[in-house]
């Protein structure tokens, strides 16, 4: 199908989000700096500014941004307006960031931990903690952004798998804390969390990048153009479903031998513990072992867990070889408890990965491979998922 060309009207609004997006991003801008990041001129730079100024998406400072020319003020998205809860959540911990109308944390990031047999105690463990929230500023609006594990349809604002829980049915999570809490509410999943994160906050990522968590199971998400891509089911990104071992273990989603069987730090522990049954008298306890302890036992140097976790990365690193072969992005983060195995594991993961044919190696158009850690803080990370409103909003313009 024949895409329609733009006309003046829709030009104005594709600049005006322009300009949204890079106040979102930096927060405070010039005029002078506006018109250098989007290259148009100051008279044109000045029509849109007054516009946005008209509508109330943006406010005006006296506060000049350089010591050089005529002051004419910085620009910022308002103060005034709702403030985000932003959340991470599973049927076992919540992770919570205030932020205010403009995503900069409020306070300090909260982790409660939570024991949620059933749905309604997630639901009720979470409106708990925006009722906290509430209390501590009576005269604000909040609002609601969840990072939920598993699969999400973030237009219903429906949970529709969610590892670790002991229930398979879906939950209704906007519906249901909408119509509780009388705010509103907007959820995905938590690697898109992180991906919104990085493209909003890191000024070093790319118009293509990745996100990788490993963790309790191995999730990713995809940033294309510099937009999220969540594909017509909303299940992309899901890494740790590709079979590593077609007669590998049985997974969660009814395969076997995934990727998260191998390498996630459920797999990792699971073997753990089926091992040590098989060693009386070691030193680590098949009924007490734990994410710290199976780290620890990593870093002095335990053969039998150095082998364990090798072997995890390079699966890692095997999968990821053939991603970057079929999408050819090529900044990738990691992010996750398994990170704090170190650089070892991280390098066992690049070199599996060999290299990437498309690559190239000198010249001004060299585009090498980056397959990193991840930056941000974990009260960074949370916030990412307060940009689904801003996302909506510059969607809507």
């Amino acid at each position: 199908m024949l895409r329609p060309g733009l006309n003046n009207a829709r030009v104005r609004q594709v600049n005006k989000a322009l300009f949204l997006s890079h106040l979102w991003r930096e927060k405070q801008l010039s005029k002078s700096q506006l018109a250098q990041r989007t290259g148009l001129s100051i008279p044109a730079v000045s029509n849109i500014l007054e516009e946005l100024l008209d509508e109330g998406r943006i406010s005006h400072s006296l506060k000049n941004m350089s010591a050089r020319g005529l002051n004419s003020g910085s620009y910022q998205i308002p103060q005034r307006g709702p403030w985000t809860l932003c959340m991470t959540i599973s049927p076992t911990s919540i992770e919570c960031q205030l932020a205010d109308s403009r995503l900069l944390a409020v306070g300090e990031h909260q982790h409660i931990s939570v024991d949620a047999p059933e749905p309604q105690a997630l639901l009720k463990a979470i409106a708990e903690c925006w009722r906290y929230y509430r209390q501590q500023y009576p005269a604000q609006p909040i609002n609601l952004a969840l990072g939920v594990h598993g699969q999400v349809d973030p237009v219903t604002g429906v949970s529709q798998t969610m590892p670790q829980a002991r229930w398979k049915t879906p939950i209704e999570i906007k519906y249901l804390l909408e119509e509780q809490l009388g705010v509103q509410v907007r959820l995905d999943n938590d690697c898109v969390m992180l991906a919104l994160a990085e493209k909003w906050q890191n000024r070093a990522s790319h118009q293509d990048f990745c996100v990788i968590n490993v963790d309790y199971g191995i999730g990713s998400s995809f940033v294309i153009n510099d937009q999220i891509y969540r594909g017509n089911l909303y299940g992309s990104g899901q890494i740790g479903h590709t079979i590593i071992n077609p007669d590998g273990i049985a997974c969660d989603c009814g395969r076997y031998g995934c990727l998260e069987t191998v390498a996630s730090l459920s797999a990792l522990k699971k073997q753990a513990r089926v091992w040590l049954k098989t060693q009386p008298g070691a030193e680590l306890s098949p009924e007490q072992l734990t994410t710290a302890a199976l780290i620890h036992a990593w870093e002095r140097g335990d053969v039998q867990v150095k082998a364990w976790v090798e072997s995890a990365a390079n699966a890692i690193g095997l999968s990821l070889y053939n991603f970057l072969n079929i999408l050819n992005i090529n900044q990738i983060w990691l992010y996750g408890r398994s990170c704090a195995f170190g650089e070892n594991w991280l390098n066992t993961i690049i070199r599996q990965t060999g290299f990437n044919p498309f690559d190239r190696d000198e010249g001004p158009s060299a585009k090498a491979t980056h397959i990193g850690f991840g930056q941000l803080s974990r009260p960074q990370q949370i916030l990412g998922i307060g940009y689904l409103y801003v996302e909506s909003q510059l969607n809507d313009l």
